[in-house]
């Protein structure tokens, strides 16, 4: 039975290997037939700009402001001993699918160049409805460097509910998925939502707002909102998780128990950066798109992009910010006595729309390497991936010159687990991995 078994995964692999060559053929043929004047190479970034003067950096200085405890300790008086991060594993409900038993549909939002090594489709009961989409990834190789949290390997995903369709009730709210990633062959998951305290703890209410990044680091998360009206990046704390006790439409306290529309366990948050220079602008504020661990510079530090409208002339911004080295602060960012997070570095690059974004340091390279992913283009409504430093910018390619649209469609965020070399990202309809090998190959 186990060589069965091994026999059946080598057909699934190629399976899938043949179906995407089978596509990326397609695309190029495709690609061929259309002239230039329809312009399928998507509009090079260029070199990436420095942003070195205070007026230049201002807008992207962060404000800490943590959740009071004593509305953390009242929340949990009254709903019970937290959970951890395993307990929710153990209780999952959901399955991943593996990509040679996904449909053909599914499929096709992969990325055609490079090959994605690893990829699942979700359990038919989370992709019945559109109204739910992923947009942003980490895992248990950003939250601890020995890749593991606890005795689990750990992949986290980001979604989010359409602000105008589906139930009026779920519009904007925020969940994430706990994937216990301990077997490649079965990855299973639970639902977990995101609440914000109220009523000095007493209540809680869903978190409203688009999380297109999201990175974990230690025991907290740090997610990209805005919330109320404000970008920021929201606190989560995944030691304080908290089973509900009633099944209730509601979102909150409710007679004889706490509710979450469902969901079987919510995590409040612990805290915000909010930038003080109010809404976004293109001189002032920035709108967090992406998030992404980098555990290559010191110390370790949080990789954002602007987000922009894809059609927009406004270039976006890129920057990271300082990891604090203290496992007992508050952090996780680094801060100064006054509680300001500035950023340690920024530029400014020729393009919109990011959906994705990762940096690398290499020995002997003083430059921070950027992964930037951007829009989909005209040719099958795929997104493209550029790999991008002071010097110049290069993309993925679909095995020919003719196209670089080979990433997926539907970009999400992009996460590294150096442990094993791999990026995770997301489609709009798959979980997957490529090795990061493979990407800087078929960007050079």
């Amino acid at each position: 039975m186990q060589h069965r078994g091994r026999h059946r995964r080598r057909k699934r692999g190629r399976a899938v290997r043949a179906f995407l060559a089978g596509t990326a053929l397609a695309l190029t043929a495709a690609a061929t037939m259309i002239s230039a004047s329809q312009a399928t190479v998507a509009e090079n970034p260029g070199a990436l700009k420095p942003l070195t003067s205070p007026a230049e950096t201002a807008g992207l200085r962060l404000q800490e402001d943590r959740t009071p405890p004593r509305m953390l300790d009242r929340l949990a008086e009254a709903m019970g001993r937290p959970v951890g991060v395993s307990a929710v594993l153990d209780g999952a409900d959901r399955t991943l699918v593996e990509a040679a038993d996904c449909t053909r549909t599914e499929r096709k939002s992969l990325p055609v160049a490079p090959d994605a090594g690893r990829a699942y489709c979700w359990d038919p009961a989370d992709t019945a409805a559109p109204d739910w989409r992923p947009a942003s990834v980490t895992t248990s190789g950003d939250a601890d460097d020995d890749g593991s949290w606890g005795r689990h390997r750990v992949i986290l995903a980001g979604w989010t509910h359409s602000t105008t369709t589906g139930s009026v009730a779920d519009r904007g709210l925020a969940r994430v998925a706990f994937i216990d990633a301990d077997d490649p062959e079965r990855l299973a998951y639970s639902w977990v939502l995101l609440v914000v305290p109220t009523a000095d703890g007493r209540d809680y209410r869903g978190l409203v707002s688009p999380v297109s990044g999201m990175v974990w680091y230690r025991n907290k998360l740090l997610v990209t909102t805005t919330a109320g009206g404000a970008e920021a990046l929201y606190v989560y704390d995944v030691d304080r998780i908290h089973r509900t006790t009633a099944d209730t439409p509601a979102i909150g306290r409710v007679p004889g128990g706490w509710s979450a529309r469902g969901y079987r366990y919510v995590m409040p948050a612990v805290g915000s950066y909010r930038f003080p220079a109010g809404r976004c602008s293109a001189t002032g504020s920035p709108c967090p798109g992406a998030l992404s661990l980098d555990r290559g510079s010191a110390p370790d530090s949080l990789a954002v992009s602007e987000w922009t409208p894809a059609d927009s002339d406004r270039h976006a911004r890129l920057w990271r910010y300082p990891l604090s080295a203290d496992p007992a602060g508050g952090g996780p960012l680094a801060t100064d006595p006054a509680g300001r997070v500035d950023a340690v570095e920024a530029y400014e690059t020729r393009a919109a729309g990011i959906r994705g974004v990762l940096t690398q340091h290499r020995p002997g390279d003083a430059r921070t390497t950027w992964y930037v992913g951007y829009p989909a283009g005209s040719l099958d409504g795929r997104s493209s991936l550029w790999r991008q430093d002071t010097d110049g910018a290069n993309a993925a390619r679909c095995g020919s010159e003719a196209t670089r649209h080979c990433w997926t469609k539907g970009m999400g965020s992009l996460s590294y687990a150096a442990g094993t070399g791999e990026v995770w990202s997301l489609s709009d309809r798959m979980l997957f991995s490529v090795p990061l090998a493979s990407i800087d190959s078929s960007t050079e």
